[in-house]
């Protein structure tokens, strides 16, 4: 402990002063970022993740944290980042979830006022709720995850959270935002709602941090963040889907992309621009017939797309025949 102690001492200078007493008393900088949020763990996968929502703008800049093979963090109350920073660098440099939670704390003249939950990519989980967090505030510690909340309606939504999380299925991001909704049901944050996010991260580091990142999505600022959040994942799905039959067709597989083109439609069907690169697909795979009721659709929605098409052609993404170009702009036009 002594060890660990010395090294979050060591962040703490190098990163600057924690909080002092009058920030605290609302006369500084200091702003109390008041929220729920869950931190977990996939012990098929690996991954980890936090997602969080609040009644204070910007939240996914401020309360999740999180680095593919090392941990996720979630940072809340009367927030300091350097919990999520610190935390991070501290599990990375070997120190489990607890031990890095233990040193911060010591490190912190007012962890009284801190609400903090860190899981490691053991599945290790501390979890720290404040004295003086703003009633109702408490948090649950399950196997590989942790739910905690601050200034919340009532005592009963951490509970309806672990509940929620405990019995979902499916991919951890999916679980994490049943979480949320939960919470939201059980009354959420007694000042309302503005923002909300999900982090997810791998298991294990690629030593590409842009490919570690498997979810990261962010509401600012929405009457209903959490019904926003779930969108936004339906159609980060729906990208994958796109995406992986991009790669499908990179090795002429046109089966398997075809297929995931049509997962990605029938997630987001009035997405036009994934339909628009599902006929431009078909199109270059010699199924002009199948194409052309698919760009009558899209040209239909917005003529724009009808546009693109010649720049394609002249791009070498569609055929260089200016019978097949003008068949497809064509589509939806008067005769």
């Amino acid at each position: 402990m002594q060890a660990s102690l010395g090294i979050a001492l060591f962040l703490w200078l190098c990163l600057g002063p924690w909080a002092t007493a009058a920030q605290l008393e609302g006369r500084g900088v200091l702003r109390p970022v008041h929220t729920y949020s869950i931190v977990a763990r996939d012990p098929a996968t690996g991954e980890m993740g936090v997602a969080v929502q609040s009644h204070w703008f910007a939240v996914g800049t401020l309360v999740p944290w999180a680095e593919a093979g090392v941990g996720a963090v979630a940072t809340q109350s009367f927030i300091d980042v350097r919990y999520g920073a610190s935390g991070l660098d501290l599990m990375r440099a070997g120190w489990g979830a607890a031990q890095a939670l233990a040193a911060l704390r010591q490190a912190d003249p007012h962890p009284e006022v801190r609400q903090v939950a860190m899981i490691d990519a053991k599945g290790g989980i501390a979890v720290h709720t404040g004295e003086r967090c703003i009633q109702y505030a408490g948090h649950i510690q399950g196997k590989d995850f942790a739910v905690q909340a601050n200034l919340m309606l009532d005592e009963g939504v951490w509970p309806a959270m672990a509940e929620a999380f405990e019995a979902a299925t499916g991919a951890l991001a999916e679980r994490l935002l049943v979480a949320l909704e939960a919470a939201q049901e059980a009354g959420g944050d007694i000042r309302g709602r503005q923002s909300a996010a999900i982090l997810v991260v791998r298991g294990r580091s690629t030593g590409r941090p842009w490919a570690d990142r498997l979810v990261d999505l962010h509401v600012e600022d929405h009457p209903r963040p959490v019904k926003e959040l779930r969108r936004l994942l339906r159609l980060h799905r729906a990208y994958e889907y796109m995406n992986q039959g991009d790669l499908a067709m990179e090795v002429g597989d046109v089966a398997g992309a075809l297929a995931q083109y049509g997962a990605a439609e029938a997630l987001v069907p009035d997405n036009l621009e994934m339909r628009f690169w599902h006929a431009v697909s078909l199109v270059n795979t010699q199924r002009l017939d199948q194409a052309l009721p698919l760009f009558r659709q899209i040209f239909s929605g917005d003529a724009h797309w009808r546009t693109l098409v010649p720049r394609l052609s002249t791009a070498g993404l569609l055929p260089q025949d200016e019978a097949v170009i003008e068949q497809i702009v064509s589509e939806g036009q008067p005769p």
